[in-house]
């Protein structure tokens, strides 16, 4: 579904993006783990088109989507939820759903009793100023905002970012959910074990490249994974169980 090649993308003259390579297939969860700095949302926001790419390809459904506004990446069944959620605080639950339909002002009922039935709790609060609301209720707005023009690939940007343990695990349950309906799912996640657990495969960035990347069991397994990202000391591996460089 996305094939990313030779990514190059950046901020005034710092290159942040330095040729960087992978792929998601329909279907799947792809997680992208590495630390602070080291490319991750830069490449989401490459290909939302909202940061320009200097150079590379972005193939979506086989069509190269360089260049293309971000308005038009998202007609295209392209969604992504920012980090930090950035709802809109005076618009209510209803409202704030109603500006992720924006390509769509005529969207059915149901599609609004979608994302009401992933998270009843909006249902509850559909009158509710969203700056009123609990941050993983304001998480579970700006993802409902994100699907509820159906689109193909959605892309979250930290979405466990400052949300206390039980509202996580209803965060990630939707997101899997999500998943199991047909939902293509790139994700950046903090809490590395947790994103290694739901998703099929997974990249590690590094300063702006892509240093591994493999199915997510063998890089739980990896011993610098475990060090590094996990929070526990490896165990000795195999010599033929080793992930791509």
């Amino acid at each position: 579904m996305l094939n990313v090649k030779d990514l190059r993308a950046g901020y005034g003259q710092v290159e942040a993006l330095r040729s960087v390579d992978m792929e998601v297939k329909k279907g799947e969860i792809v997680c992208l783990i590495g630390n602070n700095g080291a490319g991750k949302t830069t490449t989401l926001m490459s290909i939302s088109g909202i940061v320009k790419q200097r150079s590379g390809t972005i193939l979506f459904n086989g069509e190269n989507i360089i260049g293309l506004p971000p308005h038009k990446i998202v007609a295209k069944g392209i969604s992504q939820v920012p980090e930090g959620r950035r709802i809109f605080p005076t618009l209510t639950v209803e409202e704030n759903l109603r500006t992720g339909a924006f390509l769509k002002p005529k969207l059915p009922k149901e599609k609004y009793e979608a994302v009401y039935d992933l998270f009843p709790r909006l249902k509850e609060r559909r009158r509710q100023l969203g700056g009123s609301m609990s941050g993983g209720e304001q998480q579970m707005l700006a993802i409902g905002r994100a699907i509820i023009n159906d689109p193909l690939l959605l892309m979250l940007d930290e979405p466990s970012l400052g949300l206390a343990p039980q509202i996580i695990d209803s965060i990630f349950d939707a997101i899997v959910t999500l998943r199991n309906g047909g939902l293509t799912v790139l994700l950046i996640e903090q809490n590395a074990n947790l994103a290694l657990e739901i998703s099929d495969r997974a990249y590690v960035m590094e300063l702006g490249r892509v240093a591994l990347s493999g199915h997510s069991q063998e890089l739980t397994n990896n011993n610098s994974i475990q060090e590094i990202y996990l929070g526990r000391k490896g165990t000795p591996q195999p010599e033929d169980d080793r992930v791509n460089t």
